[in-house]
């Protein structure tokens, strides 16, 4: 099965790590682009070609403020990869109760083994 362009896939799209830090950066609120370019210690072209993928996918909005455009997470297309992610959070969860367990277990041992 051929993978999709990244241009049209979200998963595909946060799949390079840039692209996340720009997404983590914008969760905090609306950034311009001098911003990003800054936080990142990235070139102006990079951070922009970064945004253009993402704006393309949806992960992303823009708006004109003056010369500036400042830009902005959107939520709504992150949907199908917390679905995807939701889907093992049962797993996650079974999991990590049975590693509590396991750490309680030990704990018990422990304080056991220095009371003998």
């Amino acid at each position: 099965m051929a993978r999709a362009a990244t241009t049209t896939d979200p998963f595909n799209a946060v799949a390079e790590p840039r692209r996340r830090q720009i997404l983590d950066l914008l969760a905090g609120g609306e950034r311009a682009v001098g911003d990003l370019v800054e936080e990142l210690g990235l070139g102006q072209p990079q951070v922009s070609k970064h945004l253009r993928v993402l704006r393309e996918v949806g992960l992303v909005k823009a708006r004109e403020e003056g010369r500036r455009r400042l830009y902005r997470v959107d939520g709504r297309a992150l949907k199908p990869i917390h679905d995807w992610v939701k889907g093992y959070e049962a797993l996650w969860s079974e999991r990590f109760e049975l590693l509590d367990d396991v750490l309680e277990d030990l704990e018990k041992e422990r304080s056991d083994d220095t009371r003998d």
